[in-house]
């Protein structure tokens, strides 16, 4: 436990598939949290996103958020220029890939760094909010009008159309936001919420510990049949050092 922040993680494979090609990051003493889906496959999924937290490790604290963020996209930027070497020289061009989804934080201002379809929500005085936008098709339509929220959830696709590692050059979106204590934030991959509503996760996020909502959180999915790997990491800002 950080002195101002409750947190947990978890990564589990799921019950219709042997490997896990997520992973998970949790920096307390620098207020870092990440969680990444890998796609390609064994040997590619798992290599992508483990490349991505293992990348993380190597954010050095000590200076101001603004130089901590330019520090995480850097890092994926060369984590993005190093899976797609791997691709061309170990598997003849095909996709070695993942998602992100980062969470920083100063305490009072949070910062999430994302690509892909892995989300971050904040649960803030019982409403839980949905922080990033998938980079999907569907996302993509409806931020461009041609479709409604309601079409775009009944036409959820696995497609993305960011990664790290997907193109030669990465992108990554940035949202900024204030922390208040008592907010609860979930980062996951996309075989949690494909599993849950928003209005249970929301009610699993309010158990009075971190660890005891990731379990839940986890358990919930997989009672659903888990069809895809499941992540989350929740921290929890509690707005006052110890002493």
């Amino acid at each position: 436990m950080s002195d101002r922040w409750l947190y947990a993680s978890e990564t589990h494979p799921g019950t219709r598939r042997k490997n896990n090609e997520d992973a998970v990051l949790a920096c307390p003493d620098l207020s870092l949290w990440a969680v990444a889906d890998g796609m390609g496959g064994h040997a590619a999924g798992d290599f992508a996103s483990q490349a991505i937290t293992e990348g993380l490790v190597a954010v050095r604290g000590g200076g101001t958020l603004a130089e901590c963020v330019d520090a995480v996209d850097d890092l994926l930027c060369t984590v993005n220029a190093a899976l797609r070497d791997h691709s061309e020289r170990c598997c003849e061009g095909r996709t070695v890939g993942s998602t992100v989804v980062t969470l920083i934080s100063n305490g009072a201002v949070g910062v999430v760094l994302w690509a892909g379809d892995s989300r971050l929500y904040r649960l803030r005085d019982g409403e839980l909010l949905q922080v990033t936008r998938d980079h999907n098709p569907m996302a993509d339509l409806l931020d461009d009008g041609i479709i409604t929220e309601h079409t775009a959830q009944q036409r959820d696709s696995n497609v993305v159309t960011r990664a790290v590692g997907g193109h030669g050059s990465l992108f990554l979106d940035v949202a900024v936001f204030d922390v208040r204590p008592g907010d609860t934030f979930l980062l996951c991959s996309d075989g949690l919420y494909r599993e849950l509503t928003d209005v249970e996760m929301g009610c699993l996020l309010r158990s009075e510990s971190a660890a005891a909502s990731v379990d839940e959180l986890i358990e919930a999915s997989l009672a659903r049949g888990a069809r895809d790997n499941v992540s989350a990491v929740v921290a929890r800002f509690s707005g006052s050092a110890r002493p």
